[in-house]
């Protein structure tokens, strides 16, 4: 597989764990991998109060930078444009709201127990 095949792979792997985490906490999810024209937006999610539109960030390790700091203000303003297109087409009466959701997984796919650090209104 090529490494961008792997990267994909691995991203949705970790949109999955924290799908499962946001189910286990009493969310529904309503979309994952959702794209437009505009961009993607990882996990849309419903807990009754807040529509969260969560964008997931899955590293090796911290060393080099948080994850979180991949979601830059050019990254913002494409999961913002992506979210009023959702909205327009999905009208809710729920509050939206960005969360960040970081994944470190130092085995990759391999890792048992890896460690979730979620960001509630991250931006």
């Amino acid at each position: 597989m090529s490494g961008g095949g792997e990267r994909k792979l691995l991203g949705r792997w970790g949109e999955a764990l924290v799908a499962e985490e946001l189910r286990k906490s009493g969310c529904a999810i309503l979309a994952a991998g959702w794209h437009c024209r505009l961009g993607e937006i990882d996990l849309i999610a419903s807990d009754g109060k807040y529509l969260r539109l969560v964008e997931v960030k899955l590293r090796k390790s911290a060393s080099f930078a948080q994850a979180r700091e991949a979601v830059d203000a050019r990254k913002q303003a494409k999961l913002r444009a992506a979210a009023e297109l959702y909205l327009a087409w999905n009208p809710t009466r729920l509050q939206p709201r960005f969360d960040v959701a970081e994944v470190y997984a130092p085995l990759g796919m391999e890792t048992r127990q890896p460690r979730i650090n979620y960001i509630e209104n991250a931006f």
